[in-house]
């Protein structure tokens, strides 16, 4: 008879400041402060914001924070963006650490032309978002903007758990929160939605349950509350849309 872990999922809230050391350094005593077996969800590229004037040194901050993370990955899972260079151009990578290493990235394929994003890095490929397998959970990942295709939404469908890494707009706070919702809804499973303290963003991270019910962080830095697999398929056998239950 095999062991179900007891899992809690994650969504952090904090404010990215100007020093990308201090910001290195809230996420890591975050998730230091998280049981084993986690699943930790950061806002997108919390560390450094879109620092466009220090282009450069925002990219090299990025290798360094990469391990940095690793060493705080054992028995957990951590879903955060950064940018890298590649040969071919800069993207916002959306990584997944666990266990000491980068296990999957996925390149932010719909960049946010209000925020100039297509002016400082390039697209990543819409048929590279996909369902990853990690640690036995089926694994979504939609960053930011691209929450907004609901083409990229079927794309998703089985997965467990949806982890929506963001840099959401003030503006567009109730389309926010509208949208993780209803992700939720319509792909009957988990989304944990991370999105920046800082004053230009919603504040609104939180968790949503295959069932729709949303609590939202508050003020708290690192909202957990736990993961059941029964609610995912108690909800898909429920209301048969043909999702994949096994």
């Amino acid at each position: 008879m095999s062991i179900v872990k007891k899992r809690a999922l994650c969504s952090l809230l904090f404010e990215t400041k100007p020093s990308y050391e201090e910001n290195l350094q809230t996420i890591l005593t975050l998730i230091k402060q998280t049981d084993d077996n986690s699943f930790i969800v950061a806002p997108e590229v919390c560390l450094t914001g879109y620092d466009y004037d220090n282009f450069e040194k925002m990219l090299d901050f990025s290798s360094y924070a990469i391990n940095e993370i690793k060493k705080v990955s054992e028995n957990k899972i951590i879903i955060l963006t950064m940018l890298e260079r590649r040969d071919d151009g800069v993207f916002n990578f959306a990584k997944i650490f666990h266990n000491g290493e980068v296990v999957y990235e996925q390149a932010k394929a719909k960049l946010f032309k209000f925020g100039d994003e297509h002016k400082y890095m390039s697209a990543g490929r819409e048929e590279d978002i996909n369902i990853v397998t990690v640690d036995g959970l089926k694994i979504g990942i939609l960053i930011c903007f691209e929450m907004r295709f609901k083409s990229l939404w079927q794309r998703l469908e089985g997965a467990d758990i949806i982890a929506t890494p963001s840099w959401w707009g003030t503006l567009r706070k109730e389309n926010f929160k509208t949208i993780t919702q209803a992700l939720a809804v319509m792909n009957q499973c988990y989304v944990v939605a991370s999105d920046s303290q800082n004053e230009e963003c919603t504040g609104q991270s939180g968790i949503v349950n295959p069932f729709g019910i949303v609590q939202r962080n508050g003020n708290v830095p690192c909202l957990e509350l736990p993961y059941d697999a029964k609610e995912i398929k108690k909800m898909r056998k429920y209301m048969d849309v043909g999702i994949n239950t096994n």
